[in-house]
């Protein structure tokens, strides 16, 4: 049996399905995942970095998807987020575009002190609570800790709202974050109501599938964006590839201060990362 290193440096066996399914994740057939997986299986050795991985499935995924060279891992990506405003932000669109409606930075009273919610959202007569949590490791385990806040904050908002110190009668919480979530936590919320969103493979539901079913990618999603031009894209509010491609060239440059060229050389790539 032949191991492969985690980010963590812990060992795993190698599992070839793995990369079968984040292909396929990538908009690979089923043949050319099984291909790409079947040149990584005979370079394998004992101990390979599932870094070197990745890079390996970027980089022979191009022979069938030249688009891949304008992307970065998804998962990596959500971690280039900037937590505030930027995640907060990205996480509140993508809630929108499964049709709820949010309010982001409120200050709620509780029973005993005031709260600033990251989130509220609506939908189907419920109102929700949501914690946001964000990781700039991409493989740091969201612990029991967020979630104990989550349940202790409901409470005090919810016993607020009995008694007339605020307006909104939340009837769940929900934890969103970046990353896993450990079996403590998981155990916790589980028992104490709070729902959790984090990020989860494909087949369950998780901020991973939920951006991959919308294509909602965040602009850190582009290999091609420098950090400064990431920041300027930021601060403009301008957060998805959906957005982006949706403005008129002109509009960019002038909330970003980035030349007419190199606008057009980034919507280019974006186009072939949506279109794909």
């Amino acid at each position: 049996m032949i191991f492969v290193t985690k980010f963590d440096g812990s060992e795993q066996p190698f599992d070839k399905q793995k990369i079968v399914r984040t292909c396929l994740r990538m908009h690979a057939s089923p043949d050319q995942a099984q291909a790409v997986a079947n040149k990584i299986e005979k370079k394998l050795y004992d101990g390979m970095p599932t870094k070197e991985i990745m890079r390996m499935i970027f980089s022979y995924l191009k022979e069938y998807r030249p688009e891949v060279k304008h992307e970065i891992d998804l998962r990596e990506s959500i971690s280039l987020l900037r937590p505030k405003p930027d995640f907060e932000h990205f996480i509140a669109l993508l809630l929108s575009e499964y049709g709820y409606e949010v309010e982001t930075n409120q200050i709620v009273m509780g029973k005993c002190v005031e709260h600033e919610i990251d989130i509220i959202a609506r939908k189907d007569n419920s109102t929700i609570y949501i914690e946001i949590k964000h990781h700039f490791q991409s493989h740091t385990y969201t612990g029991v800790g967020i979630l104990l806040e989550a349940k202790a904050t409901f409470d005090d908002l919810k016993e607020g709202y009995l008694l007339r110190k605020n307006n909104y009668n939340f009837s769940r919480a929900m934890v969103v974050c970046n990353t896993k979530i450990s079996d403590h936590g998981k155990r916790y919320a589980d028992c104490s109501g709070i729902d959790y969103l984090g990020w989860k493979s494909p087949e369950e539901k998780g901020i991973e599938s939920m951006i991959l079913e919308k294509k909602f990618y965040p602009i850190t999603f582009l290999k091609t964006l420098k950090r400064g031009e990431l920041e300027r894209l930021g601060n403009a509010d301008i957060l998805t590839l959906k957005q982006l491609v949706e403005m008129d060239v002109d509009k960019i440059r002038k909330k970003t201060g980035m030349s007419k060229s190199r606008i057009l050389l980034i919507l280019r790539a974006a186009r072939e990362v949506l279109q794909a």
